[in-house]
């Protein structure tokens, strides 16, 4: 999960977040994900409502790298990195404010139909949006000078 990401959302920890021996708990990262993907969403398309959300969450992992304290402004990036019919995967980083790498986690939303509780096609517009930052992570990814060993990223059917 090298490269670059074309979304970062600063996260403050808070003190909630310890667990008893000072350090982040780990189902906080799962919270910071979902601060981090709301604001994505927001900035990618414009929504500023949860009833304009024609999406659920139906997978979620994480692979903690190292300890975070409080306190500490951690940022969050965001990428998609693949896109299926139904269902596209997002990817996150999350940095501590000293650049270190604490967690690198995925999650997978499914197009979802609230009034018959029925999954359904991405719908064209998000798509549309989708699209658009897969290409640019993609492109981030392959260019000269980035990381070695960047993963390319792909479109699913």
């Amino acid at each position: 999960m090298d490269g670059e990401f074309s979304f970062e959302h600063p996260v403050e920890v808070r003190f909630r977040d310890l667990d008893a021996l000072g350090h982040v708990n780990h189902a906080s990262f799962l919270t910071y994900f979902e601060i981090a993907r709301t604001a994505y969403w927001m900035q990618l398309s414009g929504v500023r409502s949860v009833a304009a959300l024609d999406f659920i969450l139906a997978r979620v992992e994480c692979d903690y790298r190292s300890s975070v304290s409080f306190p500490d402004t951690l940022q969050v990036g965001v990428r998609c990195s693949k896109l299926g019919t139904k269902s596209f995967d997002l990817e996150y980083r999350v940095r501590r404010g000293d650049g270190q790498v604490a967690a690198v986690g995925r999650t997978v939303q499914v197009g979802y139909d609230y009034a018959t509780g029925q999954t359904r096609p991405i719908q064209p517009e998000v798509r549309s949006l989708l699209t658009r930052d897969l290409t640019r992570s993609a492109v981030g990814a392959e260019a000269p000078g980035s990381e070695p060993g960047t993963t390319k990223l792909t479109e699913r059917n």
